[in-house]
């Protein structure tokens, strides 16, 4: 750079009141994976303080705001069997799918976080534990968990840790069209919609939901049962098997945070909204769709069923305003 030039630069550093270069705002691939990489060791050291945490760092816990120090800052001891990371150069943001320890319990996780300025400004958990709720409420004493946990089926089927090769790959626009289409089948109840292999699996906390040819069964001493048969009338056993009979009315919420399209895996997250009077509880969950050759292969999701007065999913551009029961607002009455 010329004598000259480096003044007349320096000149509008100083107009804009800073004599210091602008600060570089992208982060690629191996940024992202070390900001990742020191948020989690941060969270299993319990020392916030270890990771480049913005000030007003945002941290949510199956949609509980959390401040740093507490929660799971607190409660995990170690990365689990499973271990599995995903980046997103475009939109800033790295995520974790897998397992985490808590002392002698494995818990199911999503873990995502967002990168500005070399900092870390947000983190969103969604956790499955053995002993949370699930679709039929509580676990009973004894039996399994009620919410499909099953970490011992997630070890032995894994989702793929890979990278694509380039003429293998839909771009980004696609995988976002390709997931989008699962839902719209899961609104309209017709399978047909979606772009997805003939026998495509799908995991729930761990377990085949039901079970397609991509996931064998659950071993019957291993965890809770496979989930519901298909609908009546037949039909494969996969990741939309039951779907005309599905107790749904709505996909709300829909994210699509992070598009990994060296790994072709996309994250996307949302609530389901049930069918009016049903008592079934509603669903928030986050979904890894893996997918080759321009359809799903498989859907890995971490997932937890909220009290029916928990503001869910606790992100914008939505911050929680889906049906909550009428009692959530109190009546008006006529005193004043």
């Amino acid at each position: 750079m010329s004598r000259t030039l480096k003044l007349i630069l320096v000149g509008v550093l100083l107009a804009l009141g800073t004599t210091e270069a602008p600060a570089q705002t992208s982060c690629d691939r191996g940024c992202l994976r070390g900001m990742l990489d020191s948020y989690l060791t941060a969270v299993v050291a319990h020392n916030p303080s270890a990771a480049p945490l913005v000030a007003g760092f945002r941290q949510t816990e199956n949609a509980i705001n959390t401040a740093p120090g507490r929660g799971v800052w607190q409660s995990v001891t170690a990365l689990g069997a499973v271990q599995r990371k995903y980046f997103d150069e475009v939109s800033g943001q790295a995520a974790y799918f897998g397992t985490v320890k808590e002392g002698d319990s494995t818990a199911i996780v999503t873990i995502r976080v967002r990168v500005e300025n070399r900092k870390l400004t947000e983190a969103e958990w969604y956790i499955a534990r053995a002993d949370d709720p699930g679709l039929n409420g509580p676990r009973q004493p004894g039996g399994r968990p009620a919410n499909l946990h099953n970490p011992e089926y997630l070890e032995a089927n894994p989702p793929p840790n890979r990278v694509v090769p380039r003429n293998e790959r839909a771009d980004r626009e696609t995988l976002l069209r390709i997931v989008e289409s699962y839902f719209d089948a899961l609104t309209s109840h017709d399978r047909t919609v979606a772009l997805a292999h003939e026998g495509c699996g799908r995991a729930e906390n761990g377990s085949p939901a039901p079970a397609g040819a991509f996931f064998p069964p659950a071993p019957a001493t291993s965890g809770p049962p496979a989930g519901p048969p298909a609908a009546a009338g037949g039909g494969p056993r996969d990741c939309l098997a039951g779907l005309e009979n599905f107790n749904l009315s709505m996909v709300v919420a829909r994210r699509m945070p992070l598009v990994d399209v060296e790994a072709q895996v996309v994250l996307s997250y949302a609530v389901f909204i049930r069918r009016p009077g049903s008592p079934t509880p509603r669903n928030v969950f986050s979904e890894w769709f893996i997918i080759d050759e321009a359809k799903i292969r498989t859907i890995y999701t971490a997932m937890f069923y909220p009290p029916p007065t928990l503001a869910v999913p606790n992100w914008p551009p939505y911050w929680g305003n889906w049906p909550l029961p009428a009692t959530t607002v109190p009546e008006a009455t006529s005193n004043r």
